[in-house]
C-alpha cells in the first residue's frame, strides 16, 4: 500500500518536475551596459558595451560591440550550455569555455592564454525576473591576482 502511494505521488510530481527544468532564462535579445550598476574594479569602463544574443538552450550565440581608450571592436562568441567545451577566438587569442546550468544560473567558465599566463573566467549569469536585466557577476583569476566584475546588462 506505501509502494503504492509512493508510486502515485512520484507519477503526479513528475510533470512539475519535468516543467521545472525546461524553465531556464531566455537570454535572447539586444542588451547595452547600465554603466550606473556595473563595476569594473581597477579596470576602466568602456564607453559602450552592447551584446546581441541568440539563444536557443543549449545554443549561445553572442555578437558584442565594445568601445574605449582603444577604439571599437566586435567579436563573436558561440557556447553551448550543456557542459561541452567550446573554442573561441578574439583576434589570435583562443579561449576554451564550458557552460552549465545551476538551478536558472548560467555558470560559463573559460580559460585563455595571454602573454604566456593562464587566465581563468568565471562567469554567472542571472536574468531578472521581468527579464529585463541580466546581472554577470565575474571574477578574473590570473597570476596577478583575483579581480572581480559586475556587469549589468539592459535589454533595448
Amino acid at each position: 500500500m506505501i509502494r503504492r502511494v509512493f508510486l502515485a505521488g512520484a507519477f503526479v510530481l513528475l510533470p512539475c518536475v519535468s516543467s521545472l527544468a525546461a524553465d531556464k532564462p531566455d537570454f535572447t535579445g539586444v542588451w547595452k551596459m547600465n554603466n550606473d550598476k556595473s563595476d569594473f574594479g581597477p579596470i576602466p569602463k568602456p564607453d559602450k558595451y552592447e551584446s546581441t544574443i541568440d539563444h536557443k538552450d543549449p545554443q549561445l550565440k553572442i555578437s558584442t560591440v565594445q568601445a574605449g581608450e582603444q577604439g571599437e571592436r566586435k567579436s563573436d562568441a558561440t557556447f553551448t550550455t550543456d557542459g561541452n567545451e567550446t573554442t573561441n577566438k578574439f583576434g589570435p587569442t583562443e579561449m576554451k569555455s564550458k557552460a552549465r546550468w545551476e538551478g536558472n544560473v548560467l555558470i560559463i567558465e573559460s580559460k585563455v592564454e595571454f602573454q604566456g599566463n593562464e587566465i581563468s573566467i568565471s562567469e554567472k549569469w542571472n536574468l531578472s525576473g521581468d527579464g529585463k536585466a541580466i546581472v554577470i557577476d565575474r571574477l578574473i583569476n590570473s597570476p596577478q591576482g583575483d579581480l572581480p566584475m559586475k556587469m549589468t546588462l539592459d535589454k533595448l
